[in-house]
């Protein structure tokens, strides 16, 4: 049987490498390593001007940034200190699943499948709430930790939230879906607004963690963006994304410093004080 430090380095290995596909993936998503634009692929389905939740192009300049954070995580889970950290343990192969989970979304849209993406990302989708559950399970150690970890997995989870709903708006356009009556400015407004409540939700589940807010904010400001400078105009839907972008921002700093406010009363009434794990 395999002992527990040889798991414990398997799993290791197995965040580096997914690690590495993750980052060819969006290498090869980006058109830099052969692939075809995003924005390009599946006949053009996941365009700024497709439906009018999908963010402006400079949006998703926010992949360098979650790339970098992935590829910093699959570098401090292999010090040899996290190596049987039962944080690392428990956070390590579901990070691992995003990231191929990621590269299989970038396949499955440069193959014109677009309904496959819809399910991937979905799934990747359900794997980042998980992991975001057990961050706030089992704190981190450090504040490097908190950075590395738990911020790029907020960042991971905030971005893919708005990227999902615009994924199967974009799906559903690409079928046909004629709105069920319903104008494409209401469906917009509709969709921003659930993507701040899905927010807010994070931010109370989450002590006010800033980093899913972050990641939103700056999606529905670029989806705000786009319905205001681009081919598709909704003025409707950007207004409905800057106001869910601001009710998220402010509920998000109040949760937060509430909290803070919380635990200092809760440290200055403690006869002994408790680490946080």
């Amino acid at each position: 049987m395999e002992s527990s430090a040889q798991k414990d380095i398997t799993r290791q290995i197995v965040v580096i490498v997914s690690a590495l596909v993750a980052v060819f993936g969006g290498f090869y998503g980006s058109g830099a390593a052969g692939g075809t634009q995003i924005a390009d692929a599946a006949g053009g389905a996941l365009q700024e001007d497709s439906t009018t939740i999908a963010p402006g192009g400079p949006a998703f300049a926010i992949w360098s940034v979650i790339y970098l954070g992935l590829i910093a995580f699959a570098i401090w889970q292999a010090l040899p200190a996290q190596r049987s950290d039962r944080r690392q343990r428990a956070l390590g192969y579901p990070i691992a699943a995003t990231m191929l989970l990621n590269a299989a979304w970038i396949a499955s849209v440069q193959a014109g499948i677009i309904w496959l993406s819809v399910v991937i990302i979905a799934v990747l989708l359900a794997v980042l709430v998980w992991a975001f559950l057990v961050t706030l399970r089992l704190r981190p150690h450090s504040i490097i930790e908190s950075i590395v970890v738990d911020g790029t997995i907020g960042l991971y989870l905030g971005w893919v939230t708005i990227a999902t709903v615009a994924n199967i708006a974009a799906a559903l356009a690409a079928s046909g879906f004629d709105g069920l009556g319903i104008s494409a400015d209401i469906w917009g407004s509709i969709l921003a607004i659930a993507a701040g409540i899905v927010g807010i939700g994070y931010a109370v589940r989450g002590a006010g963690r800033l980093a899913p807010t972050a990641a939103l904010c700056w999606a529905l400001s670029w989806v705000a963006f786009a319905r205001l400078t681009g081919d598709l105009i909704s003025t409707p839907t950007a207004i409905s994304a800057i106001v869910s972008a601001s009710v998220l921002l402010i509920v998000t700093v109040a949760i937060r410093l509430r909290s803070a406010r919380s635990s200092r009363f809760a440290t200055a009434g403690s006869p002994l004080p408790s680490r946080n794990r």
